[in-house]
């Protein structure tokens, strides 16, 4: 597949916006006449044809929609609370994206070093992210919420909670089912709090273990995430 531009709006408006006209323009130095591809984010590719090149809106003729391949019957949901370090969450989202997950939640919790995130750095991140893998769909990334709140939301497909503490757990592969939904909890960098842990039980989210070695919260989010895929081949 040729060069990948990102145009949500395309549909209704059939300009490429500015950052990805500026690229389009001044970087790749493309013409009029040249053929291109684009998604809309929502699952489709666009072949366009640039009709008036300008560093801040590319005017694009379309001639052809179509649906990116189905790429599997199962979404995957990860909630984590983000590290005091945001590069830390930058890089899980960038690679998240890659390998492939519908919906990153951030989750508040009592033991958070981080209480506030910049989303819109992270949307940016995750679009990149998309046109790199040449997927046709850009994963919902939501602002902070809190811990409570979110797990009492209701989720249709295995609800799971990956902890350090002590009591029962189980490993993914025993307890997941494919192609279920999954939602996964991922705690931050102290993990959760007892309290924390007893509501999402309450909420009937299942106790999981990501291995033997501690890990950081970005690699147990990438894990995790990577683990349902492979249950799905």
């Amino acid at each position: 597949m040729k060069q990948l531009f990102y145009a949500p709006d395309i549909d209704t408006n059939s300009v490429l916006p500015e950052d990805e006209s500026q690229h389009c323009a001044n970087v790749l130095r493309l013409k009029d006449g040249e053929e291109i591809t684009v998604t809309d984010g929502k699952g489709y590719f666009y072949t366009a044809v640039l009709n008036g090149v300008h560093p801040k809106h590319c005017r694009l003729d379309v001639k052809e929609r179509k649906p990116q391949k189905r790429l599997r019957d199962y979404m995957i949901h990860i909630a984590v609370a983000p590290t005091k370090n945001i590069d830390r969450m930058e890089w899980f989202v960038e690679k998240a994206v890659e390998i492939g997950v519908n919906a990153i939640t951030f989750l508040l919790c009592r033991y958070s070093e981080r209480k506030v995130i910049k989303s819109d750095r992270l949307q940016r991140i995750a679009v990149s992210a998309m046109k790199q893998s040449q997927k046709a769909s850009l994963p919902e990334i939501s602002e902070m919420i809190d811990y409570e709140n979110f797990i009492s939301k209701s989720f249709d497909g295995r609800k799971m909670i990956a902890h350090c503490g002590d009591g029962e757990k189980f490993l993914i592969k025993d307890i997941y089912q494919p192609p279920d939904n999954a939602l996964i909890l991922i705690g931050p960098e102290g993990d959760f709090d007892r309290k924390e842990i007893k509501m999402a039980l309450s909420e009937r989210f299942t106790p999981v273990s990501l291995g033997d070695s501690r890990l950081r919260t970005e690699t147990a989010a990438l894990i995790a995430c990577h683990t349902i895929h492979l249950l799905n081949q």
